[in-house]
């Protein structure tokens, strides 16, 4: 009964977060204070990239350009099903929800602050890969590669070195070391790239910090809720609901919402997943990787039986949303649009008034929020494309491995 009182309780919090937010138009208020501080900063950091970018070669961009990949929202997106596979369950959880966290957060006050990039002349930008391309078209303050590399890699060396419960100092610094040299070069190689300034950097590294003290404070008392608790998929599936509406308005639209949403749609799908299969596949006594029990060969058959499954269940997702979507809007009278995943229904209207919906705001888009006369069915679409994803990793392909007994 209390689980139940304080889950309505935080819903409610966040409900009136939103009317008193919209009401007051914080987000433009805060905007008006903190982006000309961050503007004036870029511009005075354009002098020290240009002075880092002096030393370019093209060894230096292959580092820097595979080191951003690899810590790249898209790489933990692939990472993390191996790991709820390999047996560590709930590390995987755990930092799909921190990943969660700070791609939610990060974002928030990015497109609050809505601060440039560094301007393209005089700085080289290099993007290497079509992920960097939109990561080009987000705002700047803070870099999420150094806030998601400070809170992942801090979290990771937590649970390693609790794990092997060491206690040899020399391991511990050396893990500890090996961290912080990871941030330095994803915070330095971001300004090298030309994606970002120091201030940029800087912002990251202490939203990082500050996000990574709160998640080790508060990790088991989320983990145990998800694995124990009542009402924890209805609650999860509200939180998710409202966090969309929460967003922020930025200046101009960015693609950093798109990214929010996947991700919302990620961390349900686990949640959901991981709630109903806990006692029969993500428990601490399940079989891991380097063991008897989970020998190489098996997790590598996991791995071939795996990923084409939620590939699959992905692409079905996604086809199943853009049919059910558009049916049950037809069906009780709701106009729609979509910006992507629907040809036929990009053409609704004039390029100016899909510009206009566009940079409305995000609750606009959402139902009974709306004052605009279409709603983006897209958003709908990308969450359920990667809340069925997420729960394919956690439910239904465990399910498989225990049918094919790997």
């Amino acid at each position: 009964m209390e689980s139940v009182v304080w889950q309505g309780l935080a819903l409610s919090g966040i409900l009136s977060w939103i009317l008193i937010a919209c009401y007051f138009d914080f987000t433009n208020k805060f905007r008006s204070l903190l982006q000309p501080w961050a503007s004036l900063h870029v511009v005075r950091g354009t002098s020290t990239i240009l002075k880092i970018q002096k030393h370019q070669h093209r060894a230096l961009d292959a580092l820097f350009s595979g080191l951003s990949c690899v810590v790249s929202v898209p790489f933990y997106t692939a990472f993390l099903p191996l790991l709820f596979w390999s047996g560590h369950g709930k590390l995987a959880r755990q930092m799909t929800l921190l990943m969660a966290f700070c791609d939610y957060l990060g974002n928030c006050i990015k497109d609050v602050v809505s601060a440039p990039r560094p301007n393209c002349p005089p700085v080289r930008r290099i993007t290497a890969t079509k992920d960097e391309e939109d990561n080009a078209l987000e705002y700047g303050l803070p870099s999420s590669h150094t806030l998601n590399t400070v809170c992942l890699s801090g979290f990771l060396v937590y649970y390693v070195l609790s794990y092997i419960q060491s206690e040899d100092a020399c391991v511990k610094l050396g893990a500890v070391a090996l961290a912080c040299l990871l941030v330095g070069l994803i915070g330095f190689g971001r300004i090298y790239l030309g994606m970002h300034s120091l201030i940029d950097i800087i912002g990251g590294l202490v939203i990082g910090l500050v996000i990574l003290a709160i998640w080790l404070t508060v990790h088991e008392y989320v983990d145990a809720f998800i694995v124990s608790a009542q009402n924890v998929t209805s609650f999860w599936a509200a939180l998710s609901f409202l966090l969309l509406f929460a967003y922020p308005t930025p200046e101009f639209p960015t693609p950093s919402f798109e990214y929010h949403t996947a991700f919302d749609g990620v961390a349900f799908g686990i949640v959901a997943g991981v709630q109903q299969t806990y006692q029969q596949f993500h428990h601490e006594a399940v079989p891991r990787i380097f063991t008897s029990q989970l020998t190489i060969p098996a997790f590598l058959g996991r791995m071939l039986v795996g990923i084409p499954t939620i590939l699959m269940v992905k692409f079905c997702s996604k086809a199943l949303a853009k049919w059910i979507l558009p049916v049950v809007s037809s069906t009780l009278g709701i106009p729609i649009k979509s910006t992507s995943y629907i040809p036929m229904l990009n053409g609704s209207t004039t390029e100016k008034k899909s510009s206009e919906i566009k940079q409305s705001s995000y609750i606009h888009k959402m139902l009974f929020f709306s004052n605009q006369d279409l709603f983006d069915v897209d958003t709908g679409i990308r969450f359920l494309q990667y809340a069925g994803l997420a729960w394919s990793v956690v439910d239904l392909v465990p399910s498989l491995f225990s049918h094919l007994r790997l």
